[in-house]
C-alpha cells in the first residue's frame, strides 16, 4: 500500500489543479460580464475534452489487422459500434464498454485501448457507442447493452467463437450488468467479464468513497453529477441494472477479473463485488493497482500501469475463451 499516488499521477494531479484554477478565474472573469454558460455548453466541452484519443488512431491501428465503424442493433433502433480484428488467429469476441459517467467518452477515446486488447487477447472487440446521458438516461444505455449483446454473440456463433465482456468504470458498471441480464434471461453465455476500476454500488457506499472522494481526478462532486444525469430518480440507486453489487444472487455468472486502483474512491465497490462473486462460487480475480488513480487506463502511453493492467486483461480473456472451447468440446 502507498501513502501517495505515484509521481506521474502527482504531476497529472498537480496540472489538473492548476488547470482548474485557471478556468475557475476564466468563469469568474466570464460571469463578471454578464455571461454564465449553460449545462449544455458545459457539457459539450466536457466532451469535446474527452473524446480525444489516448493515443495517435493511427499508430494505435497499426497493432491489429484492422477496424471499422459498424451499425448494430440498439435499445431503441441503431447504435454506432467499432469492430476491431487482431492479426492471426481470433480466440473470440468481446462486447467493450468505455466509461465516461455515462455521460461522455466515445470509440475515439478509447481506440487505443481496444487496439491493444484485441492484439494481446486474439479477439474481435466490438467497442459500442451505447446512448449516454443527460440526453438519454437509464435505462437507455443498459437498453443498448442488451441489444448489442445479441448481436454480438450471433456474429461469433457464425465464427463458432466464444464471447465476453469488458469495460471501464461506468463501462465496467454495463459489462457487470450485461453478464446479468444474460444469465436473467438465459442467455447469450458469457465467457468472462473484464471490469476495469467499476462503479458498481450505487446507494451502497464503501470507505473508499469518503477516503478518496476528493483531490484524486475523480471526486465526490463529479460523481454526484453523474448520477443526477443518469438517473431520473434517487430511488434507482439501488436499482440492480444501476448497481449490479445489490443483486440478489451472485451464482450463474461467468468468471470475473476486476482491477481497481489504489487512490480511487470506486475502489471499494470492485472489491465488494469481488467479495461478493467469490462467496457464490464464482471465480474471480483480483489486482489493486498501488498509486494508480481512476482512469489510469486511459494513460497506458505513459504509464507501465495501464499497460501492465492490458496485458493482464488480455490474458484473463484468453484464458476464459480457452476454457470455454474446453466446456463445449
Amino acid at each position: 500500500m502507498s501513502s501517495r499516488p505515484s509521481l506521474f499521477y502527482r504531476a497529472l494531479l498537480a496540472f489538473l489543479r492548476f488547470v482548474g484554477m485557471w478556468r475557475a478565474a476564466r468563469r469568474e472573469k466570464v460571469r463578471a460580464s454578464g455571461f454564465v454558460p449553460s449545462d449544455a455548453q458545459t457539457l459539450a466541452a466536457l466532451r469535446a475534452a474527452t473524446g480525444r484519443p489516448s493515443f495517435p488512431v493511427a499508430l494505435s491501428s497499426l497493432q491489429i489487422r484492422d477496424w471499422s465503424d459498424v451499425l448494430v442493433p440498439g435499445g431503441d433502433g441503431v447504435c454506432r459500434a467499432r469492430l476491431y480484428r487482431p492479426r492471426g488467429r481470433v480466440d473470440g469476441v468481446v462486447l467493450f464498454l468505455h466509461g465516461g459517467g455515462f455521460v461522455h467518452c466515445d470509440l475515439v477515446s478509447h481506440h487505443g485501448i481496444c487496439c491493444r486488447l484485441a492484439r494481446q487477447s486474439h479477439a474481435m472487440i466490438v467497442s459500442l457507442d451505447y446512448r449516454l446521458a443527460p440526453e438519454h438516461p437509464f435505462p437507455a444505455a443498459v437498453e443498448d447493452v442488451r441489444a448489442a449483446l445479441r448481436w454480438v454473440a450471433g456474429m461469433a456463433r457464425l465464427y463458432d467463437l466464444p464471447v465476453a465482456v469488458a469495460g471501464d468504470s461506468a463501462g465496467g458498471n454495463l459489462a457487470a450488468v450485461a453478464a446479468q441480464i444474460a444469465r436473467d434471461e438465459g442467455g447469450p453465455v458469457i465467457a468472462g467479464q473484464l471490469l476495469y476500476y467499476p462503479a458498481l454500488t450505487g446507494a451502497l457506499e464503501p470507505d473508499s468513497r469518503l477516503r478518496y472522494g476528493d483531490g484524486y481526478m475523480l471526486t465526490t462532486a463529479v460523481m454526484e453529477w453523474y448520477v443526477r444525469a443518469y438517473l431520473a430518480a434517487e430511488s434507482l440507486l439501488t436499482h440492480r441494472r444501476f448497481a449490479p453489487a445489490l443483486a440478489e444472487r451472485f451464482d450463474g455468472l461467468p468468471p470475473a477479473m476486476v482491477i481497481t486502483a489504489e487512490f480511487d474512491p470506486l475502489r471499494g465497490e470492485g472489491e465488494i463485488y469481488r467479495d461478493r462473486l467469490a462467496a457464490a462460487g464464482v471465480p474471480v480475480i483480483y489486482r489493486m493497482v498501488p498509486g494508480a488513480i481512476h482512469g489510469f487506463l486511459n494513460f497506458y502511453a505513459m504509464t507501465a500501469d495501464g499497460r501492465k493492467a492490458l496485458r493482464e486483461g488480455a490474458r484473463f480473456l484468453s484464458r476464459c475463451f480457452a476454457e470455454a472451447r474446453v466446456k463445449r468440446g
